[in-house]
C-alpha cells in the first residue's frame, strides 16, 4: 500500500490538499446499504461506478479522500502531446486504457496497481450514460482485472444532481471478492460472466436505494 508521503505522488497529494473549494461546493455525501461498509477503504480495491459525466472521477475523489484514485480512462483522452500524457498519468494518476482493445501492458499496470495496494477506480458501462435510462451493461474486464490483481470490486452509484448547485451524493456497496466465483485457478469464461451479472445487480440495487431515497 502506498506511503502517507511520497514523492512520487507529491502534484496529486498538492491536487487533493488543496480541494477544500471543491469540497465546500459539493457537500459529497455518503450513503451505505449495510453497517458494516461504513468504515475506510484499505488495501487494494477496485473501485466501480455508474458513468454519468466527465467529472466523475473527480466526484469519486472527493466522496473518498482518504485513499488516493488511479483512475482507469480512455487512452484517446491523451493524445499523442507527451506533456498531456504526463500530466494525466503522473499529476492524476490515471491508467489508459485502449477501449476496443486493450494492450497486454496497459492489464498488467492495472493488475499490478491493485497488487501493491492501490485503490484503482473505473466506470464499466464504458462510456458516459446520458440517456438516463439506468445502469447499462458493465463491460467483464473489470472480473479478470480484480481477480488477478487479488483485489474486491467496490460498486458506488453517484446520484445524478439536479442543479449545479446541488450536493453530490454517492452510495457505496459491500466489497466483493471474486474468489468466490472461481472452481478452480482462475476465472471461467462462463464464472467471469456471472460475476459480472452479479457486479450489475448490485450496482442497480444502489440505484434503486438512492432512488427510494429520493422519494421521501
Amino acid at each position: 500500500m502506498s506511503k502517507v508521503f511520497s514523492f512520487k505522488y507529491l502534484v496529486f497529494d498538492f491536487i487533493r490538499v488543496t480541494a477544500i473549494p471543491g469540497l465546500l461546493w459539493f457537500r459529497p455525501k455518503k450513503y451505505y446499504l449495510h453497517e458494516e461498509d461504513h468504515h475506510r477503504i484499505k488495501g487494494g480495491a477496485l473501485l466501480i461506478s455508474n458513468h454519468i459525466t466527465l467529472f466523475d472521477p473527480m466526484y469519486l475523489m472527493l466522496s473518498i479522500r482518504s485513499r488516493r484514485h488511479h483512475c482507469i480512462c480512455m487512452d484517446e483522452l491523451f493524445g499523442d502531446k507527451k506533456f498531456k500524457r504526463w500530466l494525466f498519468t503522473k499529476c492524476f494518476l490515471c491508467l489508459p486504457i485502449n477501449r476496443s482493445q486493450a494492450t497486454f501492458g496497459q492489464i498488467k499496470d492495472i493488475i499490478n496497481n491493485l497488487k501493491e495496494g492501490n485503490l484503482v477506480s473505473m466506470f464499466p458501462e464504458g462510456k458516459i450514460n446520458d440517456d438516463k435510462e439506468g445502469i447499462q451493461d458493465f463491460k467483464s474486464g473489470m472480473v479478470m482485472m480484480a481477480s488477478r490483481g487479488n483485489a474486491p470490486i467496490i460498486p458506488v452509484y453517484i446520484k445524478r444532481r439536479k442543479h449545479f448547485y446541488s450536493r453530490l451524493e454517492v452510495a457505496i456497496g459491500s466489497p466483493v471478492d471474486m474468489s468466490t466465483f472461481k472452481s478452480g485457478a482462475s476465472l471461467t469464461r462462463e464464472e467471469t460472466l456471472k460475476a459480472c451479472h452479479y457486479l450489475e445487480e448490485r450496482e442497480k440495487e444502489l440505484e434503486e436505494f438512492m432512488l427510494k431515497g429520493e422519494k421521501k
